[in-house]
């Protein structure tokens, strides 16, 4: 069984995430988890203005939490009543990364699933600082979602590596299952000024090669010394419709994310992108 955790706050942003999250997932078993945290919205509220006030205002927001749950998950049923999917709301006094762990951790979560931006939606940016602190810091595979994309069968999926991770077999399956039910291609984008491989990449690109068996693998290279212009020139010219990439030490995502050219590629991404995270879970 898939299991899927979706982070909401009610936006619609937020509910296309979900959307797209029945989806991708319609011909899986699969066992979504809609998680509100609301902590944060608690110490922001406008009635909160002496700490007597802190119980009161905390249930009015517990209530509200719960309340918007509820309708989301008839939402979902009245789109969506697929005999494969059972679903779970979770409302919850915590912070999103916090709550987020937990559950992950808790219930074995395979992948989550969220909207690029939430309810600030702040047009100057893709990626909001949720979005980025889960990408960072959540040990899940997270996939992103762009603001009103429409749901389209992934065909056509680019993989960026320089090849010099070992990565772990968990997160490389959920990748092979989810291309393969949809008979996917994927591009394997190498980007550097040298075409040869040191034996640690060699072994490395091995490894792919086994654990995307059930895929259609192209292996592309790229003379290149601009990670992020590649990446994007190419899903251009390739009409690519889903990015996925590893973040870890020594990974291009890594790069992107740490030196905070991540929106300088993210303004010009406008389909899903999965990060991948490596780390050794059971």
């Amino acid at each position: 069984m898939r299991k899927i955790l979706v982070p909401t706050d009610f936006s619609e942003n937020a509910f296309n995430a979900i959307k797209f999250a029945i989806d991708l997932f319609k011909y899986e078993i699969s066992e979504f988890y809609i998680m509100h945290a609301y902590l944060d919205e608690i110490y922001n509220h406008e009635d909160l203005v002496e700490e007597n006030d802190l119980e009161k205002v905390s249930e009015t927001v517990s209530n509200a939490s719960k309340t918007s749950l509820k309708n989301t998950l008839e939402a979902i049923k009245a789109i969506s009543p697929n005999p494969k999917h059972t679903y779970n709301i979770i409302s919850a006094k915590n912070l999103l990364i916090d709550e987020m762990d937990t559950i992950v951790d808790g219930k074995n979560i395979d992948i989550i699933i969220m909207g690029t931006k939430g309810k600030t939606n702040d047009k100057k940016i893709t990626f909001g600082s949720h979005t980025l602190q889960v990408i960072k810091y959540v040990q899940c595979p997270v996939m992103a979602i762009p603001e009103n994309y429409k749901y389209t069968q992934p065909k056509h999926i680019l993989f960026p590596t320089n090849y010099l991770i070992p990565y772990k077999r968990r997160e490389l399956k959920l990748f092979c299952e989810m291309a393969s039910t949809y008979r996917a291609i994927v591009d394997v984008l190498y980007i550097s000024t040298s075409d040869k491989l040191s034996l640690r990449q060699k072994d490395n690109q091995k490894f792919i090669k086994e654990e995307l068996h059930k895929n259609t693998l192209n292996f592309k290279l790229v003379n290149s010394k601009h990670i992020i212009n590649s990446i994007y020139q190419y899903i251009k010219e390739n009409n690519i419709d889903m990015l996925v990439m590893v973040n870890t030490r020594h990974s291009f995502l890594e790069d992107m994310i740490y030196q905070s050219t991540i929106d300088e590629f993210g303004l010009n991404l406008d389909i899903p992108f999965l990060a991948l995270q490596n780390i050794k879970r059971y």
